[in-house]
């Protein structure tokens, strides 16, 4: 009797023809804020990058911030989808038990990759003889953290230093392939489900590579504006011009290869293409022609093109850096929703849209959803406490 209320319930959402076991939508918002996510883990890496591998001197100031915030969105990344499944304290078992042939359980491997050899080691070789230093200035419950952290080391002579310094570059190296798969491989799981043509693409990784390396940079754009200022410290214009020119050429990138998969599934015209056609124009109207094209990818490369090409003063450039920055964001997560959502909105049978209703409550609603991204900010604030990205001559401007 339950049964039949709920499909009599879901049968009402129904628009034209559709297979009765595909109107339950299975991936909610949840999962839509784990590709938003561990793409701002890669972003912010990718940056990072750019001052260690390819020396981008004029980045500097962002480099360690880049660092904990990739390091503080990581932490958070498999929670989604741990709490989507509903039996998290289960997780350890994909290790102890590796399906090679499941890309999904894969994931696992990738994340433990990534945080303990690349995030977790280049920050602390990068960090080790400032929190000596720090630990020995200090005193109570942060020193002996510092002690920790540092694994109780003591040397900081030139000879341990150049060390460190070098091995964050190697570190930096192994680090720019594992950012590529850590997000490739989200766009490979959704490429690689031939029944629904929304996401089977072999475009979907690429897209969802540059849309990550979009997010991070302008993250860590938005982050560089409001905590420089809250420490005391003034924004350098050079480094925020830099990171400003990379997010129009990594925003120009995106844009010519999302429109490129576009372009491309018309040319092919199979024949999903009319029921695709009609969720554009219909359920994904706002979220895909609205947020995400015209907010949050046109308008944004627009703004950034005018501001390269007119000399504004430095105020106002600020003022639109960070409006740009807001933009993307809200562009980069309609995109995952519009992966992740609008392809679940329609069935095999092509003849049919459903309807997703999100929830407020519960555990796949849209508070949890909310709470899952504030905590990798309040993780972060600890991070900034424990970990200063920038030195006291740094934030003087000296």
């Amino acid at each position: 009797m339950e049964a039949v209320q709920r499909f009599t319930e879901l049968s009402r959402q129904v628009m034209g023809f559709i297979y009765p076991n595909e109107i339950d939508i299975q991936w909610s918002i949840l999962i839509v804020v784990y590709p938003y996510i561990t793409g701002l883990v890669a972003g912010a890496f990718i940056l990072a990058s750019l001052v260690k591998v390819f020396n981008v001197k004029e980045l500097q100031p962002t480099y360690r911030l880049a660092m904990l915030t990739a390091l503080a969105f990581m932490l958070i990344a498999p929670l989604p989808l741990q709490l989507h499944l509903g039996r998290p304290e289960r997780s350890y078992e994909m290790f102890m038990t590796p399906n090679l042939t499941s890309a999904m359980a894969m994931f696992g491997f990738v994340y433990l990759w990534y945080l303990m050899l690349v995030l977790l080691l280049e920050i602390y070789f990068e960090y080790r003889r400032d929190m000596i230093v720090w630990s020995s200035e200090t005193t109570g419950l942060r020193k002996w953290l510092l002690k920790l952290l540092s694994l109780f080391s003591t040397d900081i002579s030139e000879k341990a230093v150049a060390f460190d310094k070098k091995t964050v570059k190697v570190i930096t190296i192994i680090g720019i392939p594992s950012a590529f798969l850590l997000h490739g491989y989200v766009g490979f799981i959704f490429g690689s489900i031939k029944a629904n043509p929304w996401w089977s693409s072999v475009m979907m990784p690429v897209v969802f590579l540059f849309s990550a390396i979009v997010s991070g940079i302008a993250m860590v754009m938005l982050l560089y504006m409001i905590v420089k200022p809250l420490l005391g410290g003034k924004i350098d214009m050079k480094c925020l011009d830099k990171v400003a020119s990379f997010l129009f050429y990594a925003v120009i990138v995106d844009f010519s290869i999302e429109v490129l998969d576009f372009i491309h599934r018309l040319y092919e015209s199979e024949e999903s293409i009319k029921i695709l056609s009609q969720l554009v124009s219909t359920k994904l109207f706002m979220s895909l022609v609205v947020l995400q094209i015209l907010l949050g990818m046109l308008l944004p490369l627009f703004v950034l093109a005018v501001i390269k090409i007119l000399k504004l003063q430095e105020e106002v450039r600020k003022l639109l850096y960070f409006v740009c920055g807001l933009l993307i964001q809200l562009g980069i997560f309609s995109t995952r929703w519009n992966v992740v959502i609008g392809g679940q909105l329609f069935s095999k049978s092509f003849r049919g849209l459903t309807t997703y209703k999100m929830e407020m409550m519960g555990i796949e609603g849209f508070l949890v959803a909310l709470v899952l991204l504030i905590i990798p900010f309040v993780i972060l604030s600890i991070l900034l406490k424990l970990l200063p990205p920038w030195k006291k001559e740094e934030l003087t401007g000296n």
